[in-house]
């Protein structure tokens, strides 16, 4: 499938050449300047230099939001029934940023995959599946997309990567128990991953990125 490459924002460490990379994808209706603040908040040493990639989803009419166009990478309806030809375009197009990234000289296993809302759903959905290794994953208050066959479907590749699953505990858009329901899917298919939940709402909290930079330092430390 061939795929118009994703515009995106470029955020690289101030005094050095980066040794790692996180591509970050931002919920429905936002766009890549949505988590480009949180970057200096993450209070990351200098000897860890990261280089963010914040992509841009396209526009598309979403059902759930009366058929208007927004940035959203695939369109869902009330119910949640998802496009699929439009989530694979998704997740192809951030394959390529990934592949992007290694031809840059990061090797993949350097490269962590992150994702707010339905930009967590795609990371998830990227990731789990990707035939090459990444550093991790980082799921923020989101969902599983497909969970038929999820435990046999799981590549060798990436059987062990970190997952840290986070969710807000007064989430309107998605409820908590959406995100719990994801961890506990990916605990029973025996993945290493990790749950948080926070007194929040379909957000990011200070704690949430403080546990955020701590994860990022062990998992690419």
């Amino acid at each position: 499938m061939l795929a118009t490459p994703l515009p995106y924002i470029e955020v690289n460490p101030p005094s050095q050449d980066p040794t790692a990379v996180v591509i970050w994808l931002h919920g429905l209706g936002a766009n890549g300047h949505d988590f480009e603040p949180i970057v200096p908040q993450l209070q990351l040493p200098e000897s860890l230099p990261i280089r963010f990639i914040f992509p841009h989803a396209p526009n598309r009419n979403v059902t759930l939001n009366g058929g208007a166009s927004m940035p959203a990478w695939f369109d869902i309806g009330a119910a949640m029934e998802i496009d699929q030809n439009g989530l694979k375009k998704s997740v192809f197009q951030v394959k390529d940023l990934i592949q992007q990234e290694v031809d840059r000289g990061i090797p993949s296993n350097r490269i962590i995959l992150a994702g707010f809302s339905q930009g967590g759903a795609v990371a998830l959905e990227t990731a789990l599946f990707l035939r090459k290794p990444l550093a991790g994953i980082l799921a923020l208050s989101t969902f599983l997309l497909n969970t038929e066959g999820f435990g046999t479907a799981k590549t060798a590749t990436n059987a062990d990567i970190p997952i840290m699953v986070c969710h807000g505990e007064q989430d309107p858009m998605l409820p908590l128990m959406m995100g719990r329901n994801a961890f506990e899917s990916l605990e029973k298919a025996n993945y290493n991953v990790s749950w948080h939940q926070y007194p929040m709402a379909h957000e990011v909290c200070l704690p949430e990125i403080n546990h955020i930079s701590q994860w990022f330092q062990k998992v690419l430390g």
